[in-house]
């Protein structure tokens, strides 16, 4: 039996070590990897960069209990300037990317799904950022954690957020190709102040060889039941159901609506002078929004509306 062909596209997946302070998630984006990049052609290492922090949005969604938005964000000085994944709390994700192409042009990655380290280094720079935004819609709370940009890769950037942000031993693993986007998190939960320290200590070194026992391509490939056999093998362990993840830009008529309002009405007629029209793209999906004279006529005909003139968007 071929894994790849019967393997549940696009869900997310929790499990835990019976009777023991570990947990984890599993990813696997297919459809909704596919989809995300409908609209835009990236180079292979971008591509590749982008499949893996996709996955690594939906994995932090799925270690937090909110009910809101969750966006990752990557800001450096290398060949990718600016990298966004967002994924809601029940897993509606979206990405882009922004890149040099000839620097990007100068890269290659060798193996399918492994990103080498030096590649990861100058996609990213010598001084980047790793910054993660939950936007809870409870009480409109807002929480941010950044730390830089650590290591060869992409996961030793995520481990290091939760080792300063959420105090939380964690091991990762990513990949992502033109298939598919997959990833693997297991986390040391607090322990009960009554247990053994050095049973616990062996359970979570245990825990993080077996993600080491695991390669791209094995994340690629494999169904997580058989992964979970590969590195976990010494432990009972538990699969919870599985979520189904899907790509949806949030982006709407009544967005962009807002925004040339808020850039006000001579900014906007300037345009509309010299183009004829004006168009409003979105990064996300590149779906264009276009606006002729009557409509924006109709923008303004109540007057600026709240932002005035301000060409400054929040």
């Amino acid at each position: 039996m071929n894994p790849q062909t019967t393997l549940p596209c696009d869900e997310v997946r929790r499990f835990i070590v019976e009777n023991r302070p570990v947990r984890g998630h599993w990813v696997r984006l297919e459809g909704a990897w596919r989809e995300l990049r409908a609209h835009r052609d990236y180079p292979q290492p971008v591509r590749e960069l982008l499949g893996q922090a996709v996955a690594a949005s939906v994995l932090l969604a799925a270690t937090l209990k909110f009910h809101g938005q969750l966006t990752l964000q990557l800001q450096g000085n290398g060949a990718v300037s600016l990298l966004v994944a967002q994924c809601t709390h029940d897993f509606r994700l979206r990405a882009v990317a922004r890149f040099d192409e000839a620097a990007v042009a100068t890269l290659s990655v060798s193996e399918a799904g492994s990103m080498p380290g030096e590649i990861f280094r100058r996609l990213v720079g010598n001084d980047g950022r790793f910054a993660v935004t939950v936007e809870a819609d409870e009480r409109n709370a807002r929480y941010q954690g950044i730390v830089p940009l650590t290591g060869d890769s992409l996961a030793g950037s995520l481990e290091a957020y939760f080792a300063g942000s959420e105090q939380l031993p964690t091991r990762v693993l990513l990949a992502a190709d033109g298939e598919r986007g997959a990833g693997v998190l297991v986390q040391k939960l607090p322990e009960d102040a009554d247990g053994d320290d050095s049973q616990m200590r062996e359970i979570w070194e245990e825990a993080q060889r077996g993600i080491e026992r695991l390669s791209a391509e094995d994340l690629l490939r494999y169904p997580v039941e058989e992964l979970l056999g590969r590195g976990f093998a010494a432990h009972d362990m538990r699969l919870f159901r599985g979520a189904p993840v899907h790509f949806e830009c949030r982006c709407s008529h009544g967005r962009v609506t807002s925004l040339l309002r808020a850039l006000g009405p001579d900014e906007v007629r300037d345009v509309l002078r010299e183009q004829g029209s004006v168009t409003v793209t979105c990064e996300f999906c590149h779906r264009p929004y276009r606006f002729d004279a009557g409509d924006v006529a109709a923008l303004f005909e109540d007057g600026p509306g709240p932002g005035g003139n301000s060409s400054t968007i929040h």
